[in-house]
């Protein structure tokens, strides 16, 4: 079996809210599906959360090294572009793509082989994996209402972040963590998500000091990306004092990145985006580093659903990571597939137990959203 090529299909039109400062583009593309055709018709999809445009020009770099490969070989195949493009890539946007060509391969294998994706990846420690709820914060009032709906709607864990947090003052973030923590109850996970990734974001190591200890005062599982992505030393000292755990890594692309932050002790959690941070492959490469540094992983999927399911195998198939994220509200996730994810009576998503990745996309979302409706018809000749 070989690669013939390498399709790519932007979502378009349904984009929610994003919480960062600017858009990313004219036409609010950010999410991108990838189709990996073969030469015996078995095609696998992945997804990159990045725009259109850049992953198009990535391809250019790379569809020359991977076409005529075997795309059973996702591991081999995806270290291999990312050895060859070490000095025109070194994450960024040739990152952004190679993580959806691994996600793409590592569904050709599943279906080849007529295994699930997580049972490739090592073996299934669950079937089910508990989906935590992720949405803008609001003012206290709608925060709460729309709090009630999605418990409503069967979660049990919610993570809210952006939006004024850390960007008005202190009492406003009292208040609407305050506010969640009352819509939601006191049993529920609470996290709580800075934004400091935001382009613009002017939180400092004091206020994330302080505002830890607050949070501790309503349980909050987690304080996610107090600081800049970059500023490992303030991780380190925040960590330090905090009165929460803390998770970042979300814009993160190489391993090797997360084990600096890991070797720096910045981090009680891991959040690697399998769309962006090198597929699958280097997910699980950074579970087996996290684990030997006696740091959780817990995947960023602010997604698509293909995103979020490479999440749950992924989450399936690491002992320690038994939470995944989804951006509630989201068309690309709840429209995406022939059969969207739907939470069972306790709250959780079941890990698709078909070949690959057990997904389906849906050609009627292709041809509302799609920039390239015909993602999954070859154009090549075999």
């Amino acid at each position: 079996m070989k690669i013939t090529e390498i399709k790519t299909c932007g979502l378009r039109g349904a984009t929610p809210e994003g919480g960062w400062t600017h858009e990313h583009g004219p036409d609010d593309v950010i999410h991108t599906l990838i189709a990996v055709h073969t030469d015996e018709g078995v095609i696998g999809v992945g997804s990159c959360y990045s725009s259109e445009a850049l992953v198009r020009a990535a391809l250019e770099l790379l569809t020359p090294l991977v076409v005529g490969a075997d795309p059973r070989e996702p591991e081999r195949v995806s270290q291999t572009l990312a050895a060859h493009t070490f000095w025109m890539g070194r994450g960024g946007a040739v990152a952004h793509a190679i993580s959806g060509i691994d996600i793409a391969l590592w569904d050709i294998l599943g279906q080849t082989a007529g295994l699930s994706v997580g049972m490739l990846l090592g073996g299934v420690y669950r079937s089910r994996v508990r989906p935590y709820a992720s949405l803008l914060v609001d003012d206290p009032a709608p925060l709460r209402d729309t709090l009630h709906e999605i418990a409503a709607d069967g979660f049990h864990a919610f993570k809210i972040g952006w939006g004024g947090f850390g960007r008005r003052d202190s009492r406003y973030d009292e208040d609407v963590v305050a506010a969640a923590r009352d819509a939601i109850g006191p049993d529920a996970l609470l996290a709580v998500d800075a934004g400091g990734s935001d382009g613009f974001w002017a939180g400092r190591s004091a206020w994330a000091i302080r505002t830890s200890a607050m949070l501790a005062d309503y349980d909050v599982a987690w304080f996610e990306e107090a600081l800049a992505p970059d500023d490992i030393e303030g991780y380190t000292a925040l960590r330090a004092r905090a009165g929460v755990p803390i998770a970042g890594g979300e814009v993160l692309t190489r391993r090797q990145d997360f084990a600096r932050c890991m070797r720096a002790g910045a981090f009680d959690i891991v959040q690697p985006d399998t769309t962006k941070s090198g597929g699958l492959s280097e997910s699980r490469r950074v579970a087996w580093l996290a684990e030997e540094f006696g740091v959780q992983l817990i995947p960023h999927g602010w997604n698509t659903a293909v995103g979020l399911s490479a999440d749950l195998h992924l989450a399936s198939a690491v002992a320690g990571t038994d939470l995944v994220e989804y951006r509630t509200g989201s068309a690309y996730i709840d429209g995406l597939l022939e059969t969207p994810p739907e939470l069972d009576v306790d709250g959780m998503l079941a890990v698709p137990e078909e070949p690959g990745l057990g997904i389906r996309l849906s050609q009627e979302a292709l041809d509302r959203w799609g920039t390239r409706p015909d993602l999954l018809r070859p154009s090549v000749s075999r």
